[in-house]
């Protein structure tokens, strides 16, 4: 194929999904769950100040003595946290979908490769908005890192220091972490305490790493959990993976899965357009 028709599938594609964007937008009116946000939001910041009155300068007076195996077992884990293990694999999946020829697929195929899309973009919404958000805080606040916790205290703070030594609070590792948690806390909610547990020990790993205080932690993880919980309730509204919410959160469609299920085989030559509109609407 010439780069010229990859270029015009590409295009269209991407109008494609713009004009279905739109027309859901407009067609669907803004219905929300009413979740108590501040509530919540208060809840959350009482919890990292009660964390931070407890346990930062114990935190802080304990860096560098960890032992050094100990610290080397959640350097590695700490990595996990970084937010290109899942922006990047979500972007590739987009700009993949982006070249496919959606009328070329089988109706199966086109619903396996339409929730890996929506999935892709779910991850890129929550991974990466509260990854910017993040940025704009850690360093809009400039919390002084526990590195320096002997120079400067347990609360130094040098708003827009444009400096990684100032860039504490929140935590960028466990915002990624409370982002992926709240995508699978939407995607699987009876398996909300396992993906908790791993998610929140993968956070905590940047205290031991001497990278953050416990505080920074916390913050950072309600943060991701907080704007991975709003992607989903527009995601629901659009009807992405989500039914329209009813109750206090999105649930996932019947017809959302990433692996191949049983069920019917046949053909379809519909638009992509149209296609994505079938498969994505409202059981």
């Amino acid at each position: 194929m010439s780069a010229v028709a990859l270029y015009r599938r590409s295009l269209g594609n991407f109008h494609d999904t713009i004009a279905i964007v739109k027309r859901r937008f407009a067609v669907r009116p803004a219905r929300y769950p009413e979740i108590p946000w501040l509530v919540w939001i208060s809840a959350w910041l009482l919890l990292a100040i009660a964390v931070g009155l407890s346990l930062d300068s114990g935190a802080g007076r304990m860096r560098g003595e960890w032992t050094p195996g100990f610290v080397h077992f959640t350097d590695f884990f700490t990595d996990f946290g970084l937010g290109g293990w899942y922006l990047i694999p979500a972007a590739l999946c987009l700009v993949a979908a982006n070249l496919t020829d959606w009328r070329s697929l089988s109706r199966r195929s086109r619903l396996l490769v339409y929730n890996w899309t929506c999935f892709a973009f779910l991850v890129l919404c929550a991974v990466g908005l509260s990854g910017l958000a993040v940025n704009l805080l850690k360093y809009g606040i400039g919390r002084a890192r526990p590195l320096y916790f002997n120079d400067f205290g347990v609360l130094s703070l040098h708003p827009y220091a444009m400096d990684a030594r100032f860039a504490g609070f929140p935590s960028g590792h466990a915002t990624t972490m409370g982002a992926v948690f709240g995508i699978l806390l939407l995607l699987f909610p009876k398996r909300w305490h396992i993906a908790l547990a791993v998610t929140a020990c993968i956070a905590s790993t940047r205290v031991f790493v001497g990278a953050h205080y416990p505080s920074d932690t916390v913050a950072g993880f309600g943060l991701g959990l907080a704007v991975a919980i709003l992607s989903g309730l527009v995601f629901a509204r659009l009807g992405f993976i989500f039914r329209r919410p009813s109750s206090t959160r999105p649930v996932p469609k019947r017809t959302f899965r990433l692996l191949w299920s049983s069920g019917s085989k046949g053909g379809g030559t519909s638009p992509a357009s149209e296609s994505c509109e079938q498969l994505s609407a409202d059981p």
